[in-house]
């Protein structure tokens, strides 16, 4: 059975980052971008992870292009995440999340959860809950908030 620790990706310093780093902790996976209008949702995203964290929780956050709404350099991405939001949470480096060429990540993720449109991403800000046994619990729409999210990470970080 695949779970998140099977897959590795890139940090957006350009470091390998091997995703079993993460096993026993609840994980949540974004797809970001920095030119969005739901980009405010990274000050939500960072306050969940200051929070949660010491108790399991790690947001990884990909940016991506696939909408048309991320900056092309990965110091302009870390400069908006980090300058305009306080981004502490591990970003990865910018990823197709749909199409013949998304990340490997990407395409167990919307195989595990579908949501609508056939499993494809329908926006930026798509998120997926990873328990600690690294299987998918839940899929969110991307206009669903962080704080919308507290209780279904409070619940996944008692199991």
């Amino acid at each position: 059975m695949t779970t998140l620790s099977d897959f590795q990706a890139e940090a957006l310093t350009g470091q390998p980052v091997d995703l079993a780093d993460y096993a026993g902790k609840v994980v949540l996976v974004v797809n970001t971008a920095s030119q969005c209008g739901l980009t405010p949702q990274f000050e939500g995203l960072e306050q969940l992870y200051r929070e949660f964290q010491d108790g399991g929780l790690v947001v990884l956050g990909f940016p991506s292009d696939s909408f048309n709404q991320e900056h092309d350099s990965a110091d302009e991405i870390a400069e908006v995440c980090q300058q305009n939001y306080g981004v502490t949470f591990p970003m990865m480096a910018k990823v197709a999340v749909n199409g013949s060429d998304a990340h490997p990540v990407f395409q167990w993720l919307k195989e595990e959860k579908k949501g609508m449109l056939g499993g494809a991403i329908k926006w930026n800000f798509t998120k997926f809950l990873v328990g600690r046994d690294g299987r998918v619990i839940e899929r969110f729409a991307p206009t669903t908030t962080p704080d919308q999210l507290r209780d279904d990470v409070e619940r996944a970080l008692a199991t």
